[in-house]
């Protein structure tokens, strides 16, 4: 940080490090009911955790916090996760933002938008960071950014490849420009890293839009995506909107992104693992 801030540096900085807190938390992740937003049919959480979230009906790919994201990739027991206890402070004086988060925290048992640490993904060893929609819509805010290159630059210094699943709305407005600061920070980290040999797999999920989609989201040696995610930056009825045009079916869709090289291919969740570690296996540095 340096004299960056000078003897301001205390009221801006917005991400610090916090002991270990006792949440009070619904276990929503286990507990009651979800509807498909495919065919909106109801299943029991604990059914469609078992089947990685994916509707039985229709095969739509539901919402996935980062703690079942993680379960569903790392090979059981090899996951230690990093930089757990960091909070967002509140920079702007945002009004009702600090109990927004508190309340959150509460009710979800998460700090914020994201999970960073090191774990195998069928036996291959990575780094793996996961951003949350269930949580602020996974917008990045400060922490979002400080893990995601903190995990960057873990990995770069321990010669590991790198995965990232984003599933995010964008930058957090509650943060202002300390959040779009994040969209510079983080590509920066992702630019040293590639220049020094290291490997990048972009995991993009429905949906990951904005300031997430602006940044690291792209810059992935190999882009892969899920089933009829929403991928761009600003969303179609803006676009229609802005244009005053009526797009093309399907567009922003990853089958639509795929087809136009944006992604370089839409895997199914169940199949999300074993692609991710044969390209580790691929990918990997003899050393």
């Amino acid at each position: 940080m340096g004299t960056l801030f000078g003897v301001k540096k205390k009221e801006y900085f917005s991400v610090k490090n916090i002991k270990e807190e006792t949440f009070s938390v619904k276990k929503t992740e286990e507990l009651g009911e979800m509807t498909c937003s495919g065919c909106k049919n109801e299943y029991s959480k604990a059914l469609l955790k078992a089947k990685l979230f994916i509707c039985p009906n229709c095969g739509k790919h539901l919402t996935v916090s980062a703690r079942d994201r993680v379960r569903q990739l790392a090979d059981k027991g090899t996951f230690k996760e990093q930089n757990a206890n960091m909070i967002s402070g509140n920079p702007l004086k945002f009004p009702g933002y600090r109990t927004k988060l508190k309340e959150l925290k509460e009710t979800t048992g998460k700090r914020d938008a994201i999970i960073t640490g090191e774990g195998n993904i069928n036996g291959q060893r990575a780094e793996i960071v996961v951003l949350d929609s269930t949580f602020m819509m996974g917008s990045m805010g400060t922490v979002v950014g400080e893990k995601l290159t903190l995990a960057v630059e873990y990995a770069m210094k321990n010669t590991l490849p790198l995965v990232i699943v984003s599933a995010s709305g964008g930058a957090r407005m509650q943060e202002g420009l300390f959040s779009l600061m994040q969209m510079a920070k983080t590509s920066a980290a992702i630019e040293k890293f590639s220049e020094n040999g290291g490997f990048y797999i972009s995991v993009l999920t429905n949906p990951t839009t904005g300031g997430v989609s602006a940044s690291f989201a792209m810059l992935g040696d190999v882009i892969l995506a899920e089933p009829d995610a929403l991928i761009g930056f600003a969303g179609p009825r803006v676009i229609e909107q802005t244009i005053n045009e009526k797009l093309p079916e399907g567009f922003q869709k990853s089958e639509f992104q795929e087809e136009h090289g944006f992604v370089d291919k839409v895997v199914h969740r169940s199949e999300l693992k074993e692609v991710i570690g044969k390209l580790l296996y691929v990918h990997k540095k003899i050393k």
